[in-house]
Parts: C-alpha cells; structure tokens; sequence
C-alpha cells in the first residue's frame, strides 16, 4: 500500500514538503518553512525490536498501526486512500486504482533514509540513462519526459541483526604434482600432473551480522531495487512522519518471518564462505556446517526512491532512481527496426571485409 502524508502549512494552509536540499519542511505556496521536529527520546539512535517477541505477537501496541487499503488489480500493489480519494493512478505500473475496503495491520517503520535528491535531480539521472540505452524507440525518451511527475516513494524494507556461532566439518586441499610419463606422438614424455591431498578438518566460526537489508515489498522487480544498492544506512534517522511530508510510503507486503527466512539464506552464504576461509589451503570441501543463532532483532525501514511508470505503445515500463545516490534502474522496450538495420550493417561490413580480404589473397 502506499500512503500520502500531509502537513499543513500554519500561515496559508497549504500542503507542507520535505525538500531534501534544505532538510526542512516548505510550504510552496507562501514560502513559509520549519525544521523538522526533534529525533524523539533516542536521539539519533534507532532501537532494534525483539525478532521472537514480534514473531510471537508480543510487541507493544505502540508499534503497530493500521490502514485502509484497496490493491492494484495488474501488479498486486496495494495503495492507501485518505477518506476524500476515490480514485488514483497505482505509482507502480500507472494502472487506475479504484477504492475499496479493508484495513492492514501492521509494524510501524522504525528509521526513514530522508530524500537526498530532489525530483529535477532525479528526472535528470533518469533521462542520463535513457539517453545510453542502445536499440531504444526514438519516442521512448522523449514520451518519458513529456509532462510526466516521478513519484518519491519510501519503499519498505526490514533490516536484521543476529549472533552467530558456527561448528563446521570438512576437507582442506593441497595442491602438489607428481612427474608422469606419457606418449605423446609415438615418444614417452615426462610431465607434472596435478594432484590434491585432502585433509579432514574441523573447527569454528563466529561473526555478528549487522543490518542485513531485505526488500519488504513485491511491487518492483526486485533485481532492480536490489541494483539501487548500496544504501547508506549509516544516514538512517528515527522515523518522523515529517520527512514523508510531499512523498508516499508503501507498507510492506513480505511478513516479518518471511523476511528473516531470505536474511538466514544471506547469512548462511556468509558463514560458507568464512568457513572455508577458515579452513584454508588450496581448494576446500564442506561437509557440514551447524549454526546456532541468538539475539536476532529486527528494524522496518523506510529507503528513497524515485519512480515513473509509462505505458508506452500499450505496455508499462518502470523506472526507480536511487533517492540518495541517483544510481537508475528499470525496463525499457526495444526497436525491432534499430535492430534489424544494426544486423543489416554489420552484414553489409563484414561482406565487404570478406571481399577485399579476398582479392588481397
């Protein structure tokens, strides 16, 4: 779902923005602007929650909130409406969302990555990249700019902390060679082969993951939310519903366990590799690896990003931009015609190639 956030402008009434160059709220229609409003009880630290606790329906009241919601009937999204709206245009794949019923209930954001571009810096980063795609429409880049707004989304995603204690089994390999005669063209001929002496081994691991980041919505392809990163999560600060003012946030659609389930899978390709790290040698094998892990805690998060849905010639691409670093990702048709010329010349060019290094034979 996603949710718009309105502050009131105290001199004229108007709708408040979060403009990310100055770090404050402007009210567009007078000019009037304030800071946002101090980081709460922790400061700028941002508490973890107890992953059990939580899985276990035990966390605070405080912590949950709920919404009404309808979901996009194409890409499953689903949108949050204030009582005066409706219907809207789904930010996801520019479908119309008509409203429905139903309510979502669900674990407050804890830290928001404020907007560090603003919406022109963003179209800018976005047009750069058109402009480089090879085998485009010649329409595509100019329909994209033509009177289109991007929309700032704060997408969700949770964030995991755990100890881990890993005991492991395995083999270590050491490379050596041996001489070895062979025939080669009716002659006995000497030469080193490779071999591998293996070694049974055993021992342990231990590290302490930090923030380990997973997507928490199923509106975007995820191999373009994942190719935005890195994220800057050292810049997170405590979630204020004031740095959404002018912006939506879509809450999240992968449940709490269903997130620590792909954290596990990243922590456990980790540990893999700091076995056999620990294991050395030249080539390693790994038998066994049995993982305790304690003091798992969790964060919902809120990161920038900058979006556009286009129906071009009847299809929908998607484009996001990385809110803070500008870095773009999305789909993008293709021109049958660009390519069939593209194929045709490069015939034509090796043809003549072909032909002069002919004649020169």
């Amino acid at each position: 779902m996603t949710e718009d956030h309105r502050f009131p402008c105290p001199q004229c009434g108007a709708d408040y923005r979060y403009a990310p160059a100055e770090g404050m709220l402007i009210c567009d229609h007078c000019g009037h602007s304030e800071p946002l409003a101090d980081a709460g009880p922790w400061g700028n630290a941002i508490p973890e929650l107890d992953f059990r606790a939580a899985i276990e329906a035990r966390l605070p009241e405080m912590e949950i909130e709920e919404t009404r919601v309808s979901q996009c009937p194409n890409c499953g999204a689903q949108v949050e409406f204030d009582a005066d709206t409706h219907a809207k245009e789904c930010p996801f794949c520019a479908t119309p969302v008509v409203t429905g019923t139903g309510t979502h209930r669900h674990i407050k954001p804890r830290g928001v990555l404020p907007f560090g571009l603003s919406e022109r810096e963003a179209q800018k980063a976005m047009a750069d990249w058109l402009g480089q795609l090879w085998f485009a429409p010649n329409g595509l880049q100019e329909y994209a700019r033509k009177g289109r707004k991007l929309d700032g989304i704060y997408v969700p995603y949770w964030t995991f902390d755990a100890d881990t204690k890993s005991q492991y089994s395995g083999q270590r390999g050491t490379i050596y060679y041996v001489t070895e005669t062979v025939m080669r063209d009716g002659k006995p001929t000497q030469v080193q082969v490779q071999k591998i002496r293996w070694t049974p081994v055993s021992g342990r691991v231990q590290r302490f993951f930090d923030d380990i980041l997973v997507l928490a919505s199923r509106s975007l392809p995820k191999k373009y939310t994942d190719a935005l990163e890195p994220w800057d999560l050292s810049e997170l600060k405590p979630y204020a519903p004031e740095f959404l003012a002018g912006f939506r946030a879509e809450a999240y659609q992968v449940e709490l366990a269903d997130g620590y389930t792909e954290a596990r899978g990243i922590m456990d390709r980790t540990i893999d590799r700091d076995v056999r790290f620990d294991i050395g040698g030249d080539r390693q094998q790994v038998h066994d690896i049995r993982t305790q892990v304690s003091d798992v805690t969790f964060k919902h998060i809120l990161l920038p990003v900058w979006m556009a849905a286009y129906k071009f010639r009847g299809k929908t691409y998607r484009f996001v931009v990385n809110g803070r670093t500008g870095r773009v990702q999305g789909e993008r048709p293709w021109s049958v015609w660009k390519i069939m010329l593209a194929v045709i010349a490069g015939l034509i060019v090796a043809g003549v190639v072909g032909y002069f290094m002919a004649q020169n034979q």
